[in-house]
């Protein structure tokens, strides 16, 4: 939480500071890398097109004890809990930046990649909201997770899911997750007006519940106040009436902010934080710093996993830090995995492309070790601001920002390359100050005319290089 906090003061400290940002820094890739890491966070069945092949299906009966399908959504960190609060947060912050930053997205061609990670998100809020005054807010508890370390696809921790309804109300968790479903339709408003439609329908609901029936979410779940308790509910509250205005333009939300801005508190004084807990910064103004992040700090490290030549590489997370079941077809037990991959010194075996760890300390020291959950963990919601912030700042550097397009079509998540690769860490060693590392690549056939491979067949090579992994592109099929 603190490293959170962190991150957030260095996002929230003028919007001035994206357009006087310095160039050489490749921000477009961290956009890309930024929108993957939602890839590898992604629980239930994936899609054909999923990117990030070192993991597979997850989570597949959650909720299914309670009677009702709480199938995909997101891991929060490291772990494999799904949180409602910060989720929901991660949500507005992507929709946010697809929204205001539609022009730089689209300029990057990764439109279609972030629709798909919003989507990933708000198509599991219409599963958890299946009447007007239920919100599921939770699957599983950071109690019984934290046990055990293994990958997802192994989980055999309670799947417990928790719910609020009026007798256990939780207005912070209802009013963010109607922000998250109010913003997201502005962001598929272009592209997709019917699921716009479906999700402004969900999020004036639960806006609605969260109104009617306040309270402290983590009182009614209360295994989630160890990990993400809640300061109070007026800041959501004022966060998801400030968003249906604007995806409504119905002066019935402008005038509750308008009415209780004063009693409620943060429209009137500098906040100083920005996180999936306060949004009273939010409500002001989003504003962005992305340097340091990315190597401009004085340990020259990016804390933005596979960005650089310098990152962290023993990231505190169960999927990441476990061979795939691609490559390590048997299963990983609960107390197996601290043994087998906690405490292995080695690199993690899967480089967590685009995680944002949670950082250095305020005196810019950091550890790079799995077991230091405070620097080493990434999550989501320290995540979800980067995509829009990133494509601002590349759109700055490139010189190309401009008018917004009236509709910008989403690229076609298809994608005509027979091949996919499967990269992995399989050793690490450090000769003087150097560390290097032994990466292996496995090319698959995924198509059917490809004639050099059988289809559905794999070849690999490997590569030793002191940095991280190399792009690989193949330059011409046969």
């Amino acid at each position: 939480m603190t490293s959170f906090a962190f991150w957030c003061t260095l996002l929230v400290v003028g919007l001035k500071a994206a357009n006087n940002a310095a160039a050489g820094f490749d921000y477009g890739s961290a956009v890309h890398k930024s929108l993957l890491f939602f890839e590898a966070q992604r629980s239930g069945k994936l899609p054909f097109n999923q990117r990030i092949k070192w993991r597979t299906d997850s989570g597949l009966h959650d909720g299914f004890l309670q009677g009702v399908d709480l199938v995909g959504g997101y891991y929060d960190a490291g772990d494999h809990v799904k949180f409602g609060l910060p989720m929901a947060f991660s949500v507005t912050m992507l929709s946010w930046g697809a929204i205001d930053f539609r022009q730089e997205i689209v300029g990057l061609k990764q439109m279609g990649h972030t629709l798909d990670a919003i989507k990933w998100g708000t198509d599991y809020f219409i599963k958890a909201h299946p009447h007007p005054n239920i919100l599921w807010g939770q699957v599983g508890d950071g109690e019984s997770d934290h046990y055990c370390w293994e990958r997802a696809e192994d989980m055999s921790t309670p799947r417990t899911a928790y719910t609020l309804d009026p007798s256990n109300p939780g207005s912070d968790l209802a009013a963010e997750t109607a922000a998250a479903l109010a913003s997201a339709s502005l962001a598929f408003h272009p592209y997709n007006s019917a699921y716009s439609d479906l999700l402004l329908l969900h999020s004036k609901q639960l806006f609605s519940f969260a109104d009617t029936f306040r309270g402290l979410y983590h009182d009614s779940i209360r295994c989630a106040k160890q990990s993400y308790p809640s300061s109070g509910y007026w800041d959501e509250l004022l966060w998801a009436a400030a968003w249906l205005f604007r995806a409504t333009k119905d002066v019935y939300y402008l005038k509750y902010v308008a009415k209780n801005a004063a009693s409620m508190g943060g429209t009137e004084w500098a906040a100083r934080e920005f996180s999936w807990d306060n949004k009273y910064a939010g409500i002001q103004i989003l504003l962005s710093k992305a340097d340091y992040m990315l190597g401009k700090n004085p340990k020259s490290v990016s804390y933005v996993v596979g960005y650089g030549q310098t990152y962290p590489v023993h990231v505190h997370h169960r999927g990441a830090s476990i061979a795939s079941v691609s490559v390590l077809h048997s299963s990983v037990g609960c107390l197996q995995g601290f043994d087998t991959w906690y405490r292995r010194p080695k690199a993690n075996p899967n480089v967590i492309q685009g995680a944002l760890v949670g950082g250095p300390t305020k005196n810019d020291n950091f550890s790079d070790d799995r077991s230091n959950y405070e620097q080493t963990e990434p999550t989501i919601s320290a995540s979800a601001p980067l995509v829009g912030l990133f494509s601002k700042l590349q759109s700055v550097t490139a010189g190309n920002s401009g008018p917004h397009p009236k509709v910008a079509p989403a690229p076609n998540p298809k994608s005509g390359i027979p091949v996919e690769f499967l990269h992995s860490i399989t050793d690490t060693w450090t000769v003087g100050r150097t560390s290097y590392y032994r990466h292996k690549v496995i090319i698959k056939n995924v198509s059917q005319w490809l004639k050099i491979l059988k289809p559905s067949s794999e070849c690999s090579f490997v590569y030793i290089q002191g940095g991280p992994q190399a792009e690989i592109s193949v330059q011409s099929y046969h």
